[in-house]
C-alpha cells in the first residue's frame, strides 16, 4: 500500500502581511495563533494517517504556507508553478527537492506563462484550471503538455470572484464538485454541483476514503457533508482565512 504523503511548510511570522485581493482584511493576525492552528492542521492529518514532509521555511514571504500554489503533482510528475504574482515566485525555494526526493519527475511553467496551483482541480481524468486571476492561458496550455501521457483532459475554467479556482469550488470523494453559488462564475461546468450554505464549506481535502477535511468555520457545511455519509475532520484555521487562505492551500497531497 503506498503511504500518504503530504507536503507542508510552517508560516512566516510575516503572515500578516500577505497578499489579498478579492476580500477585505478582517482583523489583525496573531502569528502566534497561526503557528498553533498550523500544528493543529498538521495534527490532524498524522491522525489520519498521513506523513508530513516539510519544504524549507521563507519566512521573508508571508504567503509561503499556501505551499498549494507552488506544485502540482498527477501521477509520478510535478509541475513547478510559476505565480501570477511576482511576489511570490520566491516561494519555490526548496520544492523541487522536496517532491524529487519523492521520485516525481519535474517540469516548470516557464514565462509568459502563470499557474498557481489553488487554480487547478482534479478528479479521476479531469484537470480544471481557473484561469483570469494568477493563472493564465499559456500556464493552463503548458500544464496540459507537462501531463501528455496521463490520460486527463485539462479543461479551462473562467475565475473572475475569487482568488483562484479552489477559493471557489473543491471536489468530494464521489466527483461531486461542492461550491458556494455566489462565487462560482459558471456552476454548470460540472454535472455534479453540490451548492453549500458557507463560503467556508466550499473547501475540502481528501482524507483519503469518505474522509475529508473541512474548515470550522463551515458547520452548516459539516453537517450537510456528514448527511451526505462522509466522514468529516473539521479544523480551525481563522488566521490564514483572514489573508485569503484555506484548509486546501496549506498542503500538497503527494503519493508515497
Amino acid at each position: 500500500m503506498h503511504r500518504r504523503l503530504a507536503l507542508v511548510r510552517r508560516p512566516s511570522p510575516r503572515l500578516a502581511d500577505g497578499l489579498v485581493t478579492h476580500i477585505a482584511r478582517s482583523g489583525a493576525v496573531d502569528p502566534g495563533l497561526a503557528l498553533r492552528q498550523w500544528q493543529e492542521y498538521i495534527d490532524v492529518l498524522q491522525r489520519r494517517g498521513w506523513s508530513v514532509i516539510e519544504a524549507p521555511p521563507v519566512d521573508d514571504c508571508p504567503d509561503g504556507v499556501f505551499i498549494e500554489d507552488q506544485v502540482v503533482v498527477h501521477g509520478d510528475v510535478a509541475v513547478l508553478c510559476r505565480s501570477g504574482a511576482p511576489e511570490r515566485r520566491a516561494e519555490r525555494v526548496g520544492v523541487r527537492e522536496a517532491v524529487e526526493s519523492q521520485g516525481y519527475r519535474v517540469s516548470e511553467i516557464e514565462a509568459p506563462g502563470t499557474l498557481d496551483g489553488g487554480d487547478v482541480l482534479k478528479h479521476g481524468r479531469t484537470v480544471w484550471v481557473g484561469v483570469g486571476g494568477r493563472s493564465n492561458t499559456s500556464g493552463v496550455d503548458q500544464l496540459r503538455t507537462a501531463l501528455e501521457g496521463h490520460r486527463v483532459e485539462v479543461v479551462p475554467v473562467p475565475v473572475t470572484k475569487v482568488l483562484h479556482l479552489k477559493s471557489a469550488v473543491t471536489a468530494l470523494p464521489d466527483g461531486s464538485i461542492i461550491g458556494y453559488p455566489p462565487l462560482v462564475d459558471d456552476p454548470t461546468v460540472w454535472d455534479r454541483f453540490l451548492a453549500v450554505p458557507e463560503e467556508s464549506g466550499a473547501h475540502v481535502v481528501l482524507l483519503g476514503g469518505a474522509s475529508v477535511l473541512l474548515s470550522a468555520a463551515a458547520p452548516r457545511t459539516a453537517q450537510l457533508l456528514e448527511e451526505r455519509g462522509l466522514d468529516v475532520t473539521t479544523v480551525d484555521i481563522s488566521e490564514f482565512e483572514k489573508v485569503e487562505g484555506c484548509v486546501t492551500c496549506l498542503s500538497v497531497r503527494l503519493r508515497g
